[in-house]
């Protein structure tokens, strides 16, 4: 059903399709990063198609992670500079959380595909040795997910074996200003635009039509 809202919000008809962990998010950032990111999917997808490894193994965007194996083999090789830091996550409208290097572009990362999340995440060895997620948030200024899109985050550690910590570690809120258009975050509960002083809505609207 998310795919289908994208589809009819891409023909400019709204429609709030909600099913499972809620909204698919689509891309709000500069237009060209996203054109980018598709020609790089598209390019990455031929030569993978010709028989060449396309980066992360043959998989244009981000590294798609499925299973505790997969998850495991790409931790394992990761150095320690890499695990110091979050790394870029979207989860994809299939629920498969998708790994990138930190700074990498959540649009690229996503293949230029809308999202059910995405933001920033982290791994460290606990206990026994065994891997968890130390800090997670929803920290992407090109999909500006909201923080009720925490569920579909949690379904996918959850299929890799990884215990986290029941919510964003960061969560940060996005809105639209319904006067000048422009996407902010609000701090402390102060739900005003920093850009021009408007007043700002309580629910998630960076989705709605950009003023003219």
């Amino acid at each position: 059903m998310a795919w289908w809202r994208v589809r009819l919000g891409e023909r400019g008809v709204a429609a709030e399709v909600e099913e499972g962990f809620g909204r698919a998010y689509r891309y709000v950032g500069p237009p060209e990063l996203r054109e980018a990111a598709v020609r790089e999917f598209s390019a990455a997808r031929g030569s993978a198609a010709g028989g060449s490894a396309a980066s992360n193994g043959g998989t244009p965007g981000g590294l798609p992670v499925r299973t505790a194996g997969e998850f495991a083999g790409w931790a394992g090789v990761r150095t320690a500079a890499e695990l110091a830091e979050p790394f870029t996550f979207v989860v994809d409208l299939g629920g498969v959380l998708r790994l990138a290097p930190r700074r990498s572009e959540h649009v690229a990362c996503a293949g230029g595909e809308s999202v059910s999340s995405a933001g920033e995440v982290g791994f460290r060895r606990a206990g026994g040795g065994a891997w968890e997620v130390w800090t997670v948030s929803n920290l992407s200024t090109g999909y500006c997910p909201d923080v009720t899109s925490w569920p579909a985050v949690a379904a996918a550690l959850d299929r890799l074996g990884l215990p986290h910590p029941g919510g964003f570690t960061h969560a940060v809120v996005f809105r639209r200003c319904p006067g000048c258009g422009r996407c902010g975050i609000v701090r402390e509960g102060h739900y005003v635009c920093v850009f021009c002083d408007g007043d700002l809505p309580e629910r998630w609207n960076v989705d709605d039509p950009v003023p003219a």
